[in-house]
């Protein structure tokens, strides 16, 4: 095909997909992982964009925080709901039957949902991390109705919660301390079979799989956490490095438990071995977009000082109660000893509390494989790398655990000093080294 004729075709699937702008790098045969930067957060803008041009019973109901959360291409499709109050020069676009409802109450936005949702028809609901838990009673009301109404036979299936988590902990550079809780996730796994789902897209090519899960999903709380900062893209689409033992996510039912990423591990990760033979020594794994970035990096850093050290990484996109994946689709036993093996470290790093994804893979593995980082309750108004460190969870932090792991004093002494000097450096000059914003995996 000539160059012409390429541009051509490019400029005809713009025109009919419409979320090309999400896909184009369907297009690039030089993809490589990690070089790229997309923001999640205006990935799934542009699909709310999209879901309120195509369905006019779609809301989006957000506390005043629209813009500020990177969705603000949805003002495109819709105005924020407004009455006939006086509009100054600077308002955003406002019309009577906008359906972009904001308002700086999480609890009244939430009600007002509920109530939508409970018509049959989808909505969703974004908020800054840390005060989705103002509304965790009413989500449990809202688990409490679920159950009582499958016991009604006439009751039909009701549209999910779909809860758009942004603003999150690991970036709160501008906020700090008090706009750092993750404790929404660990609160609604706590409930006894409850039907929530924890999801995690590692990517802006992972919006779109992830949004369409949930407007096709039914009966569930579905709490969707993603940075809204530009993140390394690792997928070139959103189907890529799936494992053969899971098939690969459809548009409209189900999120792949666990993606192995084959550019970052040993040997043929997408043939999968059988778990008898144990041939790695060590297996990494992360929930969460800044925890997959962190664990890449730190499996390239111990890839540089032991070129023969044999590793994975398995992405977990999804977390429910006991499991990983969805509710409806949970990684099994056998799959996750084919998967994870049944002798090597795991070394895992997740977005919300520890705790919360130990417990998780305490249910497939003994205690004695696992070592779990995430958000410990330490922060600051301070800088993002800043954060990473004083929860443990930063690339050095991890590889410090992993030469642990492997017996290498000298390693943990050369990662500590690297630490030791970052964390010196960015309490001098109010930014993090170049040496750590500029790395690439």
């Amino acid at each position: 095909m000539t160059p012409d004729r390429i541009q051509e075709a490019e400029k005809n699937y713009a025109l009919e997909n419409p979320y090309a702008r999400l896909e184009e790098a369907r297009f690039q045969s030089d993809f490589i992982p990690g070089q790229a930067t997309g923001s999640t957060a205006k990935a799934f803008g542009e699909l709310l964009k999209h879901e309120m041009q195509t369905n006019s019973k779609f809301y989006l109901f957000s506390p005043d925080e629209t813009t500020s959360n990177k969705l603000d291409a949805t003002y495109e499709a819709s105005g924020r709901a407004w009455s006939n109050l006086r509009q100054e020069p600077w308002d955003l676009k406002e019309i009577e039957d906008g359906r972009i409802v904001e308002l700086l109450s999480e609890n009244t936005l939430f009600a007002a949902m509920i109530g939508h949702l409970l018509s049959g028809e989808p909505a969703m609901m974004t908020s800054y991390e840390s005060f989705f838990n103002i509304i965790t009673s009413q989500i449990v009301q809202h688990i409490k109705f679920l159950k009582q109404a499958k016991n009604v036979t006439w009751r039909e299936a009701y549209p999910s919660v779909n809860l758009l988590s942004t603003s999150t902990c690991w970036r709160q550079d501008h906020n700090g301390f008090s706009h750092q809780s993750p404790l929404l996730m660990s609160s609604l796994l706590s409930i006894p079979n409850a039907p929530v789902n924890l999801l995690f897209p590692v990517d802006a090519k992972d919006a779109e799989n992830h949004f369409r899960y949930m407007m096709t999903s039914d009966n569930a709380i579905n709490l969707c956490t993603f940075n809204k900062s530009d993140e390394p893209i690792w997928l070139e689409n959103a189907d890529s490095y799936v494992p053969k033992l899971v098939e690969p996510a459809t548009v409209n039912s189900e999120i792949t438990p666990a993606r192995i990423f084959g550019f970052a591990s040993h040997g043929d990760s997408i043939t999968l071995e059988s778990h008898a033979n144990d041939t790695f020594n060590l297996i990494f794994t992360a929930a969460g977009d800044i925890a997959t970035r962190e664990s890449l990096y730190a499996m390239k850093i111990l890839k540089t000082d032991l070129p023969k050290l044999k590793m994975r990484f398995i992405n977990i996109p999804a977390i429910s109660q006991n499991k990983i994946g969805t509710i409806d689709n949970p990684l099994s036993q056998a799959d996750f000893d084919r998967i994870f093996k049944v002798v090597p470290p795991i070394i895992a790093s997740f977005h919300g509390y520890p705790a919360l994804l130990r417990n998780v893979l305490e249910n497939y593995a003994p205690k004695s494989r696992l070592s779990v980082h995430g958000y410990e309750e330490q922060g600051s108004t301070t800088t993002p790398y800043e954060m990473l460190m004083l929860n443990h969870a930063s690339r050095y932090d991890l590889a410090v655990d992993a030469a642990t792991r492997l017996g290498r004093a000298d390693l943990i002494r050369k990662y500590q000093t690297i630490l030791d000097a970052s964390h010196d450096f960015s309490v001098a000059n109010g930014l993090d080294h170049r040496a750590i914003t500029d790395f690439k995996f």
